[in-house]
């Protein structure tokens, strides 16, 4: 590839080596937060990139990356978000281990992150989805509530909630019932 895509804002990721995978494909600044460990001046100067610059997420799709995502989010709620599926961070070959990361990750997958951003909310709307419809739609209070999720983090790339987190993930991301309703209309169990 020889022209490779600018991405103005800054990307945060996890390490040196979600850095590197980036860099093959794009023309592209982050900053490393040296795995799971966020401390107050990380924070600090993201939410100064922040400002300066604009900020993406792209934490891996696993419990630190979640944990890195949500620190930041609640610190600073204007930064953007980029996801990658589970599967989308599974390393190619054997001999990479079995950690998932954006170190992993494909151009093509890549390129399905970083053109579907999501942004919180930042001012108050009508979010309209209650408990009750997560349990008439099946994602909490079912033997299959896990997967259908998963597919519903999946299919609007904000990542996988569990049942206690679901309701706020779908609330910071501004998604509606009537989204919500319209994907699990196409969802079949696996």
């Amino acid at each position: 590839m020889t022209d490779k895509r600018k991405i103005s804002e800054v990307v945060v990721v996890e390490g040196k080596d979600d850095t590197a995978n980036l860099r093959r494909f794009y023309d592209i600044d982050t900053y490393e937060t040296q795995g799971s460990a966020i401390s107050e001046d990380d924070l600090e100067r993201i939410e100064r990139l922040n400002d300066l610059r604009g900020v993406i997420v792209f934490t891996d799709p696993d419990h630190s990356g979640e944990r890195i995502r949500r620190i930041i989010m609640t610190t600073i709620p204007t930064v953007k978000h980029a996801f990658l599926n589970r599967d989308e961070a599974k390393p190619k070959s054997k001999t990479k281990g079995r950690s998932l990361g954006v170190e992993h990750a494909s151009y093509d997958d890549l390129e399905k992150a970083l053109g579907h951003l999501t942004s919180n909310l930042d001012d108050d709307t009508d979010f309209d989805i209650t408990h009750g419809d997560l349990i008439r739609l099946g994602l909490i209070g079912h033997t299959d509530s896990r997967q259908r999720r998963e597919y519903l983090g999946q299919t609007l790339r904000i990542g996988y909630s569990n049942a206690k987190q679901q309701l706020k993930r779908l609330e910071l991301f501004g998604i509606t019932l009537a989204e919500v309703e319209k994907i699990m209309e196409n969802y079949t169990c696996i």
